[in-house]
């Protein structure tokens, strides 16, 4: 159980709040991991939608809790500690006076400033929060993407809030790094010999992520086409998987070591400049289709724009220089409108080197370990075995399926919920260095700008697909295909 806190979230009325936020917060209540003195601070932009917050709020969790989860008796113990907030961000007048007043002077207590709202107006925030005198040496502030455009852009955001608080202070939180999934792959990892002895371009043929989403534009469609896939998806999630993935062990799992290791793998990545960008990554834009039995509407019918050149889809083939992984491609994907909704993780082996058996038992499979974080959570390892049905010798792929989902049925695997408890608790760990973020850039920035000299358009698939045949073609041309989710 997390000490008591105070939590502000700035932005306490808008989408992340209402759809991630206070349901993790209602979780962490349930299962109690929440002092009964935390309280939780929403701030709304004016004051009638503060009156009506708790009916708001638990309109929300009724929406994105499962039934089993929500229940008015445990609703009316949660709501006592929430006291929504009216204040205009931007401005330091008197309704800051009022949330200073809430706060209260006791400086032993933690508190977290979740900025749950544009990255234009951290910076007035935090200067607002220093003026007013909130912030203490058990302050906290945790920061949303995205964190610019760009690195100078990221840079300058990231400067506004060191002014107000210290590295050590900031949390940039990624919600993927919260999931017990991939804490499991780290245990998998580091915990077990089996596996530690076979992570290396030895035995590994190549690495696939991917991060496949059948939704389209989901009202924000300004950020979107400014940002595109590779801005919103690859220069944080995709890469911060491939880091834990591709890093050494640390000596310790501490915030210190770990980001250590991740910066090694960024710093490792081989650049992507000029003719590279177009030899190794595939862009695309969905065209209207179908996702199931219904059907949706292209990119730009959504964006309503008769144009656009933002790519919904990216498909990358990467390389990180150094002694473990020479050789061994890592394949990163995501798209929006693509057939099903899942993030996988791929490690697929090398072939037997000396197949034992004749033809007649059939093709030995590579082994392939299978890594799911969303929807459900799994663990799969594809072995060849012998079928138990044939008095003849014939081989087949058989699954090691841990499925964390049914195994921990009891227990809602939140990732939001992880991460705030862990802001609560100052522990940074899952969290992202800023050195991190200006890496990311450094490797992704190229790319952008190669794009923009050669006015390069995305190529065209159509919605409920797999993306653009180009992105097949980009394994295929190395005697691979993609590990589509099932």
């Amino acid at each position: 159980m997390a000490n008591p806190f105070d939590m502000v979230l700035f932005g306490g009325g808008g989408d992340l709040a209402l759809r991630k936020l206070i349901p993790a917060l209602y979780r962490a209540h349930l299962e109690g991991s929440l002092d009964e003195a935390s309280r939780i601070f929403p701030v709304c932009r004016r004051q009638e939608d503060a009156d009506s917050y708790l009916q708001t709020a638990q309109n929300a969790l009724k929406t994105h809790l499962r039934d089993s989860e929500y229940s008015d008796e445990d609703w009316n113990v949660f709501k006592t500690r929430l006291s929504a907030v009216a204040l205009d961000i931007a401005e330091a007048d008197a309704q800051w006076d009022h949330l200073a007043d809430l706060l209260g002077n006791d400086v032993e207590r933690a508190r977290i400033f979740y900025l749950a709202i544009p990255p234009a107006v951290f910076g007035s925030c935090c200067e607002n929060l220093s003026l007013k005198g909130l912030i203490h040496e058990q302050s906290r502030v945790v920061v949303e993407k995205p964190l610019g455009y760009n690195a100078s852009t990221s840079d300058e955001i990231n400067s506004k809030i060191a002014t107000y608080f210290p590295e050590k202070d900031i949390f940039r939180i990624d919600h993927y790094l919260g999931k017990e999934t991939v804490q499991n792959l780290l245990a998998l990892r580091f915990s077990n010999v089996l596996f530690e002895h076979l992570w290396d371009a030895q035995t590994i043929d190549h690495i696939q992520i991917s991060i496949s989403e059948t939704v389209g534009l989901e009202g924000r469609a300004g950020f979107y086409n400014e940002a595109g896939a590779l801005r919103d998806m690859v220069q944080n999630h995709l890469l911060q998987l491939l880091c834990l993935i591709a890093m050494e062990s640390p000596n310790r799992m501490n915030a210190k070591n770990i980001r250590a290791e991740k910066i090694k793998v960024l710093e490792a990545l081989r650049p992507l400049v000029g003719i590279e960008v177009d030899e190794n990554i595939v862009r695309g834009q969905y065209v209207a289709g179908g996702i199931g039995q219904q059907l949706v509407p292209g990119y730009l019918e959504e964006l309503d724009a008769p144009s656009s050149n933002t790519e919904t889809f990216v498909a990358i083939r990467a390389h990180i220089d150094n002694w473990r992984w020479t050789g061994v491609p890592f394949y990163l994907r995501t798209g929006k409108r693509m057939q099903k909704r899942c993030a996988e993780i791929v490690i697929q082996y090398k072939k037997v080197s000396h197949n034992v058996y004749d033809s007649s038992a059939g093709e030995a499979v590579p082994n392939r370990l299978v890594i799911r974080l969303q929807p459900e959570e799994s663990i799969k390892l594809v072995l060849m075995a012998k079928k138990m049905d044939s008095l003849e010798m014939e081989l087949k792929p058989v699954e090691l399926n841990l499925s964390l989902s049914d195994t921990y049925d009891s227990i809602r695997s939140d990732a939001y919920k992880r991460l705030m408890l862990d802001a609560a608790d100052n522990n940074p760990a899952l969290f992202i260095h800023r050195d991190e973020v200006a890496a990311a850039w450094a490797w992704v920035d190229p790319i952008i700008e190669h794009w923009r000299a050669t006015a390069d358009q995305p190529c065209l698939y159509r919605a409920g697909s797999w993306g653009p045949q180009a992105s097949e073609d980009l394994l295929r041309l190395d005697g691979r295909e993609w590990v589509n989710a099932k």
